[in-house]
């Protein structure tokens, strides 16, 4: 099944902050914000267990607990196995550190083994507090975490990961799988190889206003052409198209900061808000099936919905290529097209 057969909506809810990312958030703003994207129509949520040591799957597992389970698809992740033993070092995360510190304490094993497949979705299922799972993403097999022995780990995903999740699809245990990555190499690899056969991908921060060239030039032609959907995660670029100050999770560079001033004043000058701008371009591309940004107060949330459903004059998206800002060659969003 098609992500665009399966998802309820173009907008999800991605719960990497409700995983205490950057900073400690109280139990009750992480349910109220939960709360709010389900009075708001939201139907699909994103986690993992990477989001604070299980934090984030709690979390939303005790909201979602109280809904109707056929009422919405669920996603999360593999590829980290959460211990009940604490850490005792400062965790290492690659490009990443210290993303989740506000998080729990305990022990994460990083393994895509076929075992360690099978435990992390049954852990999810206990943390999540539900009987199933729509679409399982492997997480992070990329060079942000893994640098130079990524490609290791994604070996060790293709013989693991990737075959007990078509298993598991094939079974009807789950809907769908895929990859879900920061980088577009990954899902590159994963879609030149003959089997096992993904049914979409959860890519983060490579297809936003800020950074969607290669994924233009490389990724999405060979996505198409295998009729693969894509989410789109971190359509915010980390929070600078947002109105925060980070950028790729860490505090922006001076050449972003630039170009994000830049949008910012040509957003002005058509009256368009920036994240109208953002969520927008980014389902614009005909593969993209939904954007889950994330949040962790219950305002976002509203933010968000009416950001999907801003009108745009096309003026705006004209000005936005005149200037550079955008490249020549992304599909832009159209008055008649709708969101």
């Amino acid at each position: 099944m098609s992500l665009k057969e399966l998802l309820p909506g173009r907008l999800g809810f991605g719960t990497a902050p409700l995983g205490n990312m950057f900073r400690a958030i109280p139990d009750e703003e992480a349910r109220a914000t939960v709360e709010a994207a389900w009075s708001h129509g939201i139907r699909f949520y994103d986690t993992a267990p990477f989001y604070g040591a299980g934090l984030a799957e709690s979390r939303l597992g005790e909201v979602l607990a109280t809904k109707p389970r056929d009422a919405y698809i669920l996603s999360t992740k593999v590829g980290r196995v959460i211990l009940d033993e604490h850490e005792n070092t400062t965790r290492e995360l690659g490009e990443k550190g210290g993303l989740f510190e506000h998080g729990n304490p305990n022990k994460i094993v990083h393994e895509w083994t076929a075992e360690a497949t099978e435990r992390s979705v049954e852990d999810s299922l206990k943390r999540l507090g539900t009987d199933r799972l729509d679409i399982v993403w492997v997480h992070d097999i990329a060079q942000d975490f893994h640098g130079d022995q990524w490609l290791r780990k994604f070996e060790e995903a293709r013989t693991g990961a990737f075959r007990v999740l078509s298993r598991l699809r094939d079974e009807g245990v789950i809907k769908a799988w895929g990859l879900g990555v920061n980088r577009t190499e990954p899902i590159e690899l994963t879609l030149a190889l003959d089997e096992p056969r993904p049914d979409g991908f959860l890519l983060a921060g490579r297809y936003t206003l800020l950074d969607h060239e290669h994924a233009l030039t490389r990724l999405l032609p060979m996505a198409q052409e295998q009729n693969v959907d894509m989410v789109v995660g971190g359509p915010y670029s980390s929070g600078i198209l947002a109105g925060g100050t980070h950028f790729e999770y860490q505090q922006a560079p001076a050449e972003i900061v630039e170009r994000v001033d830049r949008l910012k004043a040509l957003s002005e000058r058509h009256g368009v808000s920036i994240k109208a701008a953002a969520l927008q371009f980014s389902l614009a591309h005909p593969a993209a099936a939904a954007v889950i940004p994330g949040a962790t107060r219950p305002s976002r949330i509203a933010e968000d919905a009416a950001a999907l459903a801003e009108p745009i004059p096309t003026a705006f998206w004209t000005d936005l290529r005149a200037a550079g800002l955008v490249s020549r060659s992304a599909p832009l969003p159209s008055p008649d097209r709708q969101l």
